[in-house]
């Protein structure tokens, strides 16, 4: 038998191996009994086997996805993997079924589900805040897809304490880049507190470290001018008595001096 006749039998082989395999899963596919799985995972989850669970609920989506049991089950396992909190993976399941599916009954809980996820693993104001802007983002965008849920209450509360944390980072880099001197960029991280997180709980002392900067840069002109129109924001710190001993004195101090 020459070399040739050699290869085109073992290629014939592995086609008639790929094709008994794939007829065997198939009809492996076909004995499972999809509605039994969907059950079992919907009591696993109940009695907290989230792995066990995660087991029936990837056989439905995996050997049913084309039917609407599929569908249910892929929110399924986006429950399971968010109470055994991994949350990315939670995430990536319901993101697929909204995909998949937008007119599935799931879908604003797994729109809301995603929000929370989010929100669990958005970190303290000192860390990094990627989570926390992808929170606030998904809150935002379910709060207007969905004006009249159940959730719109405790979602704006999750925005409004989310928004004050990122206000809380940008003031604290404000802060830190004043120590080191760089004022330019303490203003940016100022401005930033104030353009874009007015309605938080640093917006105040955000004007109150402007005026600080520039002082500190000696552009008094500026400062001056600064605080004539921000003024009634320091005053509501009760800060107005320190700022105006800077100007008299030209340099910034904490309040312990003034006393």
């Amino acid at each position: 038998m020459n070399e040739t006749n050699k290869l085109a039998m073992k290629y014939s082989f592995f086609i008639f191996l790929a094709i008994f395999i794939s007829c065997s899963s198939n009809t492996t596919r076909r004995d499972i009994d999809y509605n039994s799985e969907f059950e079992n995972g919907k009591i696993a989850l109940g009695k907290k086997k989230y792995i066990k669970a995660q087991d029936h609920f990837n056989a439905v989506v995996i050997g049913a996805s084309h039917t609407e049991l599929g569908d249910d089950a892929l929110f399924y396992l986006g429950e399971s993997f968010f109470y055994s909190k991994d949350y990315l993976l939670a995430i990536s399941e319901y993101d697929r079924l909204i995909r998949k599916m937008p007119f599935s009954p799931f879908i604003e809980k797994a729109r809301y589900r995603i929000c929370e996820a989010y929100l669990t693993i958005s970190p303290k104001y000192f860390n990094d805040q990627t989570y926390s802007e992808k929170a606030l983002e998904k809150l935002q965008e379910f709060i207007d897809d969905y004006p009249n849920s159940d959730e719109r209450k405790k979602a704006e509360i999750d925005i409004k304490e989310l928004r004050n944390k990122l206000s809380h980072k940008a003031y604290e880099s404000g802060v830190l880049y004043m120590k080191m001197e760089e004022y330019k960029a303490a203003l940016l991280a100022f401005n930033q507190v104030i353009e874009l997180y007015y309605d938080t709980d640093f917006i105040e002392l955000a004007h109150l470290k402007t005026i600080a900067c520039y002082i500190k840069k000696n552009d008094f002109e500026v400062a001056v001018n600064y605080y004539a129109n921000n003024r009634i924001l320091i005053e509501d710190i009760n800060m107005e008595d320190l700022v105006d001993a800077w100007f008299e004195q030209k340099r910034v101090f904490d309040r312990i001096e003034l006393e």
